[in-house]
């Protein structure tokens, strides 16, 4: 796996991320010969082993003002109510489900600092682990640089590191769980009955193709995730090449994704600052028509999907006639492999171009239905005009 780091995609990249990829590399194949065969004479000292990612424990964005009163009310007709607000910083909690979705507007620090290279974005992932210290541990060996800001009285010492592009990542393990009820005090004045939506499907973060096997290889060292095959998804402007990634448990799941050129989708979502970010989450539901019908009452705007990809669904498909009204009515997408299948609904995007999906996953469905996303991405492209 190490050697992964001479391909000709990784040697025609930035000279110091090549250095920190062979370095990262080369570590965790020490690590998993001395695992896996412990009477080999290494000289190699004991770190922690992979983590086992468990969910996501939060998502954090960073936002100020008229963006920020935009995403809350977005985050209001997603079926979100606000449950916390932090009891020394401006940054709120709005949850549904197991779903946490942080709001920083924070004028200083981390947060501030993104939201002035590329305005309202995800600027912190915060993952739930067996041990948050020992996942650090592992990541800063592998690497990584810790992460830390000023606390202020009150404020839990969470484990962080630092990703590519200016990210961030925390680390909850049960001792850390009560941070929201120790740095945040309890909102009652905004909520809603909810609409459905249960946990985080999965995350995409999208890059330059070249940096797509340095994040890879950060996610599947520091963390115990197996790789998909990379496959294409079709924008009417190029390719973008993706690979999911994703933990044994099946309850996290990221996906990376590649653009090549700056007139794809998201490609254009790079131009801001050429740095790669997390573009989409998605959210799981266990009934997307229930959902999709709430979110309706909520003042949802959902993308919307062209008459003619109804048609051809049908012709792939031969599904029932109702079952398709349904779904262009409600602006719902549909796959299916085998005995499985998958079910997808949009929100428009926001910002930059950043956007949510809900999805509904029947018998297994494994993938992220990319036969769907030319007909997405087009759809998002003439929302946001984008030649």
């Amino acid at each position: 796996a190490s050697l992964e780091v001479f391909n000709d995609q990784f040697r025609g990249g930035n000279t110091a991320q090549i250095a920190k990829d062979g370095y990262r590399s080369l570590i965790g194949l020490l690590d998993s010969v001395k695992r896996s065969e412990p009477q080999t004479l290494i000289d190699f000292p004991s770190i922690p082993e992979r983590a086992g990612a468990e969910s996501v424990s939060f998502v954090e964005f960073a936002t100020q003002d008229k963006e920020q009163k935009e995403m809350e009310t977005l985050l209001r007709s997603l079926g979100f109510s606000k449950t916390g607000q932090h009891k020394a910083r401006s940054i709120g909690v709005w949850q549904q489900g197991d779903i946490r979705i942080v709001l920083n507007s924070e004028k200083a620090g981390h947060a501030a600092d993104t939201f002035q290279r590329r305005g309202t974005s995800v600027c912190d992932l915060g993952i739930r682990v067996k041990s948050a210290n020992e996942t650090a541990d592992r990541a800063r060996a592998l690497g990584a640089d810790f992460f830390a800001q000023p606390r202020v009285p009150g404020e839990l010492e969470i484990p962080a590191v630092s990703g590519f592009a200016g990210s961030v990542m925390h680390f909850i393990d049960t001792s850390l769980e009560d941070v929201w009820s120790i740095e945040f005090d309890e909102n009652e004045t905004e909520g809603t009955n909810g609409a459905g939506l249960t946990s985080i499907d999965h995350i995409a973060q999208t890059m330059g193709y070249d940096e797509m096997l340095s994040w890879s290889l950060f996610f599947s060292t520091l963390f115990e995730m197996e790789k998909s095959p990379i496959v294409d998804v079709i924008d009417p402007d190029g390719l973008v090449r993706s690979q999911a990634l994703s933990t044994k448990n099946g309850k996290f799941h990221i996906t990376l994704n590649g653009a090549e050129s700056l007139r794809t989708f998201a490609g254009s979502f790079l131009a801001k600052d050429h740095q790669s970010a997390v573009q989409h989450i998605a959210f799981s539901t266990q009934d997307i028509f229930a959902t999709a019908e709430k979110l309706n009452e909520l003042s949802f705007k959902s993308l919307p999907i062209p008459d003619n990809y109804y048609a051809d669904l049908q012709a792939r498909f031969d599904l029932e006639q109702d079952l398709v009204q349904k779904m262009k009515e409600l602006n719902i997408l549909y796959d299916r492999k085998d005995e499985g299948e998958l079910f997808q609904l949009y929100s428009q995007p926001f910002s930059t171009g950043i956007f949510f999906e809900i999805v509904e996953r029947k018998n297994a469905f494994i993938g992220f239905g990319a036969p769907n996303a030319p007909f997405r991405v087009a759809a998002q492209k003439r929302l946001m005009q984008i030649a």
